[in-house]
Formats: structure tokens, sequence, C-alpha cells
């Protein structure tokens, strides 16, 4: 490990959460590669297979919302998967129009085989970290995972309120108009 001076650690790259949390991202999945070997599943398949074996039936929606994966490479993986025999596709009982996934007994052994190693790599990662920080850690990150659980809705609900307010700007404007093309009354005071 590269220690940074003093200078560099108040500024630039160091002082970017952005660039720390990928940099600590790569070094996750590093030590995940390692752990998993280039046979095992990827971080991915695994954070799928998971959710999957919590809750068999889940749309690719549901994916979505389960494993924080974007709906495009969610698509991709879940057609590999599918292809290579982890998962079976069917119609969903709930819609019509979705594609529901569960575990085939393949993809409940390949889950079964990673369960160890993915322990492992977490257990190596936390071990990065002083014990007496690491459940303030883990509480930190899921806080910033539940902001991004929560991103999409809040982005709906903004939009939702703005799309509103110009509603009720535009009808305030039409009312306003029209209130100034009204004939005014002249009062006419008695002589």
């Amino acid at each position: 490990m590269v220690k940074s001076s003093n200078k560099a650690r108040r500024g630039g790259l160091a002082a970017s959460p952005s660039h720390l949390m990928h940099r600590a991202l790569q070094l996750a999945l590093d030590i995940y590669a390692e752990e998993a070997g280039s046979d095992g599943l990827t971080q991915r398949q695994f954070a799928v297979l998971e959710a999957v074996s919590h809750r068999s039936g889940l749309t690719q929606t549901d994916l979505v919302r389960a494993t924080g994966i974007d709906r495009s490479t969610l698509a991709d993986l879940v057609a590999r998967m599918t292809t290579k025999g982890l998962l079976e596709r069917e119609r969903s009982t709930i819609d019509a129009r979705a594609k529901a996934v569960r575990l085939s007994e393949a993809g409940a052994a390949a889950l079964e085989a990673a369960r160890p190693k993915v322990e492992a790599a977490d257990k190596r990662i936390l071990a990065l970290l002083p014990k007496a920080k690491r459940d303030g850690f883990l509480a930190r990150l899921a806080e910033l995972a539940g902001a991004a659980d929560a991103a999409p809705d809040k982005a709906r609900a903004e939009l939702k309120a703005a799309k509103k307010a110009a509603r009720d700007a535009k009808k305030a404007g039409k009312q306003a108009k029209k209130a100034d093309k009204a004939p005014k009354l002249k009062l006419v005071e008695p002589a």
C-alpha cells in the first residue's frame, strides 16, 4: 500500500468521496475475485442468485431493486445465467408481460458453493479495518445503499411535484388572462 502525504490527503482525489468509494470497490472486487477463483461466480452473479434464493419468482424489475444492478446489465446477466443453466425463466403469475426467474438445481448448487467464498472475501475486506470501526463502516455502507434504493422513488416524486406545479402555474396564468379580458363594470356616482 502506498502512503500518501498529508498535503495530498487534504485535497484532490484523496478528498473525493466518489473516487475513494471507487478505489474501495476495486479493492473489494479484487478480493472477491481472488476468493471466488476464475471458475467461480462473479459478484453480480452471486448477488442475483442470492436475491432469487430468498424470493423465487422475481421479475427483472424486482431484481433491479434487490441487487442495485442497472436494468440493461441485469437483462444481459439474467439471459447469460439462464443459458448457463443457473436460472430458469417463466411467465410471471403477477404480470403476464413479465418473466419471473427462479433458481435451477445448478444455480442452487453454484450458490451453495459460492457462499463460503463470499464470506471469506467479506472477512478479508473487513479485516482491513480496525475491529472497533467495522460495525460503523457497515452501517454507513447500509445508509448509502438505502439512499441509492430510495433515489428512484424520490426522483419520481420530485418529477410528479414539478409537473403538478407547472400545471398549476399554467392554470393560474389562464385564469389571470381571463380576468384581464373580462369586461370591467363602471361605477357611476349619483349626481
